[in-house]
């Protein structure tokens, strides 16, 4: 479905279908996809741009339309997804014509790091930098489950010039209305996610400072072009960031 709505062909009848009916119900969410993909195509780049050459997708779903391999074609890419049927899938893309052979797929849960990382060091060398990408991945995970507690483990055995690259959908809006934030409801055991305040995203974070320009909107973090008059106001907030660990 997000290859669907990303423009791409990997996807089927059913997929498409979804999509649209969402679409009617939701008219922001093909436009709020593409916004996120955008702002990992542009952090990818900043991050490779640094000189990092590997790059750790966590949650990622099918490598689709301008994945992290594609973007960096120099560097070394683990995908990460705990969907038996995504990862056999995503092995079965990389293996294939758009493949590029410096892009694996393992099968593991990104809440459980030790794992990821012992799975993920076969390919990476994590004595050097690693981009770690949690894109559009948090909101979907409720406080029961200590998602905070995975990330600070990452945070914890990647490298020192490592980068954590973090995008979180919440309804919240504008980084300075914490006070509404308070009065929001953290998690919810019906949908199995988490709205969470901006501090709450900043946490993420650790001690990692934020290069500019912070956490931001993902379309203000370090657009690739200048907004243009009619362009769309999504109207829910998807917050981005990227830090960097101190050498």
């Amino acid at each position: 479905m997000y290859d669907y709505m990303l423009g791409g062909k990997d996807n089927f009848a059913v997929d498409r279908q979804a999509i649209d009916q969402l679409a009617e119900l939701i008219p922001e969410a093909v436009p709020l996809a593409r916004a996120n993909r955008a702002f990992l195509q542009r952090a990818v780049r900043y991050v490779a741009a640094a000189g990092v050459r590997q790059f750790l997708d966590l949650g990622s779903g099918l490598p689709t339309q301008g994945s992290a391999h594609e973007v960096a074609p120099e560097a070394r890419v683990v995908y990460v997804d705990h969907d038996p049927v995504v990862a056999a899938h995503a092995r079965a893309l990389l293996g294939g014509a758009r493949g590029s052979g410096r892009a694996v797929c393992v099968e593991a849960d990104f809440l459980d790091a030790d794992d990821v990382l012992d799975q993920a060091g076969r390919f990476l060398d994590l004595d050097r930098p690693v981009g770690v990408l949690l894109v559009s991945i948090l909101h979907f995970v409720p406080d029961s489950a200590r998602p905070q507690q995975a990330v600070a483990a990452f945070r914890a055995r990647v490298a020192p010039g490592s980068y954590l690259v973090i995008s979180h959908a919440t309804t919240l809006g504008r980084l300075e209305d914490e006070e509404r934030a308070r009065g929001v409801s953290r998690g919810s055991a019906t949908n199995g996610g988490a709205d969470r305040t901006p501090a709450e995203i900043r946490a993420f974070f650790g001690d990692f400072p934020l290069d500019p320009p912070g956490l931001v909107q993902a379309v203000d973090w370090r657009p690739d072009r200048p907004k243009l008059v009619g362009d769309w106001s999504l109207p829910s907030s998807l917050m981005a960031g990227v830090a960097k660990k101190a050498s």
